[in-house]
């Protein structure tokens, strides 16, 4: 298969949460991040097609970074069955200029 990213993802085994601005509700957490996407993995992810506003949300050793908010597409979700977690794949289409330096910053650290 023909790989389209045109940025690298930085794999990480440190916590980082994804949490919806607006509900307040725990998405999942970062398997993966570039400056243009994401994948998350959790108990309930979010639908393909969903548009959310999201927010990062950097554990120790990473939480002097701050939380990042953004928008992100769902472009492909696969729930998990049996107890099993669930994986979504996310394209970041809002991302304020503010935010850009810390999600650049969060990158060069994973």
């Amino acid at each position: 298969m023909e790989e389209r990213r045109q940025h690298e993802r930085r794999r990480t085994d440190l916590t980082v949460e994804v949490f919806d601005r607006y509900s307040g509700r725990c998405l999942g957490r970062l398997a993966d991040l570039s400056s243009e996407g994401f994948m998350l993995c959790g108990s309930e992810v979010p639908a393909a097609d969903s548009v959310l506003e999201c927010r990062l949300v950097p554990h120790p050793p990473l939480h002097e970074l701050g939380e990042i908010e953004l928008g992100a597409d769902c472009l492909w979700s696969r729930g998990g069955s049996d107890g099993q977690l669930g994986w979504a794949g996310f394209h970041i289409i809002d991302l304020a200029d503010s935010q850009a330096a810390a999600l650049e910053a969060l990158i060069a650290l994973l």
